[in-house]
């Protein structure tokens, strides 16, 4: 199976997602969604997979979130894909997909869970630095 990044190069957490995946020897296929956005199927998929719903994935800030009144909870989860599908940006991101599942990767260091030899500790962009912690028997 190919290791995928749905990826927005102007995102910090997506770049520090893909940071942290390439320092743990992962070399991601990467998917600029903004420009390449996936197909309703692969979206539903991809929302199945991470086991959320299509509001979970909604991302509001910087986008036409409110003015597309996403906020009513009458929407359906088709109306919810339907304007991801329209407005790419509406996809929270970075979503990673690799052998160990499919999650949406926010704070970033939640791709550390997905990788087999996952980076020990990783300083992101802003300098915080990101420990992983030895699991407890």
């Amino acid at each position: 199976m190919i290791t995928l990044i749905y990826h927005n190069p102007d995102c910090a957490t997506s770049r520090n997602t893909l940071a942290m995946m390439r320092q743990s020897g992962e070399e991601p296929h990467v998917i600029e969604y903004l420009k390449t956005p996936p197909t309703r199927e692969k979206l539903v998929e991809l929302i199945t997979a991470m086991d959320i719903t299509p509001r979970d994935l909604l991302r509001r800030k910087g986008t036409p979130f409110d003015a597309l009144g996403l906020d009513d909870e009458a929407k359906t989860d088709a109306e919810l894909i339907d304007a991801m599908l329209a407005h790419p940006i509406l996809i929270n991101r970075p979503i990673v997909v690799t052998e160990t599942g499919t999650r949406l990767c926010r704070p970033s260091e939640l791709v550390l869970g997905l990788l087999p030899h996952p980076a020990t500790t990783f300083t992101k962009e802003d300098g915080e630095t990101v420990t992983l912690k030895a699991p407890t028997t």
